[in-house]
């Protein structure tokens, strides 16, 4: 199993908004510059992330992207469900078509199995990842030339 890149690019992104928790604002142009993910890639997910309820923009003066609602209550799950949709490992868990559904013993439980993913990926707190505390805290003063060392360059999609 393998999320696309769009998903992990999600994460990414949503990790470096978070170190500007606290009432800071930032774009989508400083996202990328700190991710080293293209403008465009950010932009999209911006969109995405923004329609899920994860980020919140703000136009004007003094407007920018900031988190939604607190990082510590924002998972993964949340990140990748905005960009992939619902988690289900399987298409026929998705209510997808599959040319054994009369014969498949499986079926029934894959409920379950996606549920455990889910669950999982739901433990663990855009907090943790950004390298914060589980409790939201100030946020961190970290210089962008830090920030970008830090970030794992992408290639583009």
């Amino acid at each position: 199993m393998r999320l696309s890149n769009l998903a992990d690019y999600a994460v990414v992104a949503m990790c470096a908004a978070a170190r500007h928790c606290g009432g800071g604002r930032t774009s989508a142009a400083a996202l990328a510059a700190e991710t080293g993910l293209p403008v465009p890639t950010v932009q999209k997910l911006v969109s995405k992330l923004s329609a899920a309820g994860l980020l919140r923009s703000t136009r004007g003066s003094g407007g920018g992207l900031q988190l939604a609602r607190p990082a510590a209550s924002i998972s993964v799950a949340d990140i990748v469900e905005a960009v992939e949709g619902p988690i289900a490992l399987t298409a026929c868990a998705d209510g997808g078509e599959c040319s054994v559904d009369a014969l498949c013993s499986v079926r029934p439980h894959w409920p379950m199995i996606n549920e455990a993913l889910r669950g999982t990926l739901a433990g663990i707190p855009l907090t943790q990842l950004a390298g914060r505390p589980a409790v939201d805290n100030p946020p961190l003063r970290t210089p962008t030339q830090s920030a970008r060392a830090n970030a794992v360059p992408r290639a583009t999609q």
